[in-house]
């Protein structure tokens, strides 16, 4: 029998109340109460990501923890699509805020940054309404790309600005984020790779049934559950970092930190 992931899923659901204690500080902090711009795309993330610990979704196949009508593909991946544009949108202003000599390409990586999570919301889109595997590895490299990007944005203005104080630490936050990240999805890369070739799965879309394939889709994302509680449903250990890093513990504390940092400078 396939090891159970049982435990770890509901144990997940403390990342909840981690998130929401990061939502409810953000907004009671004055100061950081009058960086909008930081605050509620922070905000959003946080909400977002607690309700992803509470019911979680895997996309691949309509795995569900819970089969109830707040575990859906499509609801969770719609609030996802914010989340996700919402993060990147963060990281990538920090970037250009700790970029005080205006280098020009600097200021053009952190909006490629933008651009490219942009992208990878299609890319996923598509794999989720055509089933289609591979879809979600180009999905995933562009995630990939987004923290290549931000890892050399990052070096190069801790390695040549020297007058950033305590923001620095964001930098460094930045390159310590990217030199365990980049490795770890290059991993997750091949595994996408591999299993979209043990599936058959090939991109059609040209295929003059693309519409009634997307609207196929869109139904299944809505309506379809398949509760599971097994690793190879979750995707693995791979699966299982993911989901405690991204929903429960790394990305919300790392968004905690760059608005309790900006907020006090």
């Amino acid at each position: 029998m396939s090891e159970n992931y049982t435990i770890f899923l509901w144990l997940l659901k403390f990342g909840a109340v981690a998130n929401i204690y990061f939502l409810v500080t953000v907004g009671a902090n004055a100061a950081a109460a009058t960086q909008t711009h930081l605050v509620l795309p922070a905000q959003v993330l946080f909400a977002i990501s607690a309700y992803r610990c509470l019911f979680p979704v895997r996309y691949e196949n309509n795995i569900v923890f819970h089969d109830s009508i707040f575990s859906s593909v499509f609801v969770t991946r719609l609030l996802a699509t914010f989340s996700e544009v919402a993060y990147i949108y963060v990281l990538s202003h920090v970037v250009r805020l700790l970029n005080i000599d205006q280098v020009g390409w600097v200021a053009a990586l952190s909006w490629l940054m933008v651009l490219l999570v942009v992208m990878s919301q299609v890319f996923v889109w598509l794999a989720i309404l055509t089933e289609q595997l591979e879809l979600y590895f180009y999905e995933e490299l562009g995630w990939a790309i987004i923290f290549a990007v931000n890892t050399i944005a990052s070096a190069y203005l801790y390695l040549t600005v020297d007058t950033l104080g305590r923001r620095q630490m964001l930098l460094l936050l930045n390159l310590l984020f990217g030199a365990a990240y980049l490795p770890w999805q290059v991993v997750h890369l091949r595994f996408l790779r591999a299993n979209a070739r043990r599936s058959g799965e090939t991109t059609r879309a040209g295929s003059p049934s693309i519409l009634q394939r997307l609207a196929t889709g869109l139904e299944r994302s809505i309506r379809v559950k398949h509760p599971r509680r097994d690793a190879e449903s979750w995707g693995g250990f791979i699966g299982l970092t993911w989901m405690a890093a991204y929903w429960a513990t790394l990305i919300p504390m790392w968004m905690f930190c760059i608005v309790r940092v900006l907020a006090k400078d």
